[in-house]
């Protein structure tokens, strides 16, 4: 799981679809505010590459960008704020959200923990590195992730067995010149942000089948709350 925990089983992830829509949204109104021409705005056409191969509705993607950059007359504002505390059976979480109504979101989120325990600032943040994320993949079965990383000027990667999706991960000044380098090595750049990974990830060898559903379902209940964008959890594997 390492630096974002993401949901493992197909199903949810199905269901999870419309919040999948809703987060790519905020991220696409986000980077219309720098223009909303996909070709002069290399944020925005990453993201709205993300939202094609997810296959978001061209009315929702088309809608975002233009209420992004203004062009609707909407007034588009949303904090970035972030959470720190526990899942069950002390498992570290840092939570990323972009929400348009803290007083909301922190009410929420205290509902969410109370299966954990939620956090002051600075209490778990200690244990993660702040690190440029970058998911890229490549149709060439010889290209060598290692290589790859080491010319980009990526600091590690880590290489998935399951969908053939490297992880590459950047000094979070990096983030944006890595991304545009890898194309250059044989790799597509599928998602780039910044983010944050576990230093100490708990091994989830050490839980039983049932703590480990437990910490999951809490993670999942985070993952389903509007004002959420990114879960980043202290777990292994």
């Amino acid at each position: 799981m390492g630096a974002q925990w993401k949901a493992k089983h197909k199903d949810l992830a199905a269901n999870a679809k419309g919040r999948l829509f809703g987060k790519l949204a905020k991220d696409i109104m986000i980077a219309a505010r720098h223009g909303a021409d996909p070709a002069a705005n290399s944020r925005l056409r990453l993201v709205v590459e993300q939202a094609r191969k997810v296959s978001m509705p061209k009315d929702t993607l088309d809608r975002a960008i233009k209420k992004g950059a203004g062009l609707t007359g909407e007034a588009v504002h949303f904090e970035h704020v972030m959470y720190e505390g526990f899942a069950p059976h002390r498992v570290p979480v840092m939570v990323e959200c972009l929400t348009d109504n803290v007083n909301r979101a922190a009410s929420e989120m205290r509902v969410l923990f109370r299966k954990g325990q939620l956090g002051t600032s600075g209490s778990v943040a200690w244990d993660f590195d702040h690190v440029g994320l970058i998911e890229a993949e490549t149709q060439k079965p010889e290209t060598d992730p290692e290589l790859a990383a080491i010319e980009a000027g990526a600091q590690d990667f880590e290489a998935s067995d399951e969908d053939g999706v490297t992880l590459f991960l950047t000094d979070p000044a990096d983030l944006d010149l890595v991304s545009k380098a890898l194309p250059a090595q044989g790799f597509t750049v599928l998602s780039s942000k910044l983010g944050y990974r576990p230093k100490n990830p708990v091994d989830p060898a050490s839980l039983s089948a049932e703590q480990l559903e437990e910490v999951e379902s809490f993670l999942a209940a985070l993952d389903a709350n509007e004002d959420v964008q990114n879960v980043f959890a202290g777990l292994g594997g």
